[in-house]
């Protein structure tokens, strides 16, 4: 059974500037002796979350014997705090429950939140009277899919504005909101994949963030694949792109999310 789990158990920060939307939850896929949980992130511009890109990617990663749970975060109108808020949180809701390892996945713009999540992160606030407050947000891994990781360079417009609206053109913004500027050694080890064909998030998003990462020794998986247009999700219409979840599955049991 699919539960669906509150992230706050009252209102949840930023809620006064999207009053209309629902209060993010996370939705359980999980695996019965699992050590690890990865949060999957549905791409959607930040504008909406693409439903394959949500509960097909959960029961895809159960295949790999890890629990996963879908994350339903803010979107367009919010406030651009929001959805990092949110993912930070999942990641302290889900280590909560006994997990050793949290990951976090995302597609697109769900991959920019994604990143974000692995590079604005703290080790929780041990005074604090929220319990969940208490637990780390630092992902174990992440695994950004055809990410909008820069908000700088090769980046996709309408994410931008959709996330930061009216600070759309601030540079000190986009700078915090794009993945590639803000690695440091701590950032947690990457799977990423692309298609070199992408035509609405370039595939430099990707190559730029192999950089960083490489730079600070941070270790990381990385596909490009040739062929295959954006928003794939499985990529099952795209055989050769369709081995990346497969891919995905091995490296998550190699960094020992799998059950015992």
């Amino acid at each position: 059974m699919n539960k669906l789990i509150s992230l706050w158990e009252g209102t949840a920060p930023y809620t006064e500037f999207s009053p209309d939307q629902d209060q993010p939850t996370l939705k359980s896929f999980c695996v019965p002796g699992s050590k690890g949980a990865v949060i999957v992130l549905p791409g959607g511009g930040y504008q909406k979350k693409s439903a394959h890109e949500g509960d097909p990617i959960a029961m895809k990663i159960n295949e790999a014997g890890v629990s996963a749970f879908v994350l339903d975060y803010r979107v367009y109108p919010c406030h651009k705090m929001a959805p990092l808020s949110d993912a930070n949180r999942a990641v302290r809701v889900v280590r909560s429950l006994g997990y050793e390892k949290v990951g976090i996945l995302g597609f697109s713009a769900g991959g920019n939140l994604c990143v974000n999540a692995a590079t604005h992160f703290d080790l929780g606030n041990p005074e604090s009277d929220d319990p969940i407050e208490r637990y780390s947000s630092r992902p174990d891994a992440f695994i950004p899919c055809y990410a909008v990781v820069s908000m700088v360079s090769y980046t996709h417009r309408g994410t931008v504005v959709s996330l930061l609206d009216k600070d759309a053109d601030s540079l000190k913004d986009r700078r915090f909101f794009s993945g590639e500027l803000n690695v440091t050694p701590e950032t947690p080890p990457a799977f990423l994949w692309h298609t070199a064909e992408d035509g609405a998030v370039p595939v430099e998003n990707s190559l730029m963030l192999s950089f960083a990462l490489s730079k600070n020794g941070v270790p990381f998986e990385l596909h490009v694949f040739p062929d295959g247009h954006h928003g794939l999700g499985l990529a099952q219409s795209v055989p050769h792109a369709a081995q990346w979840a497969d891919l995905m599955n091995r490296w998550l049991i190699k960094m020992g999310f799998s059950a015992e």
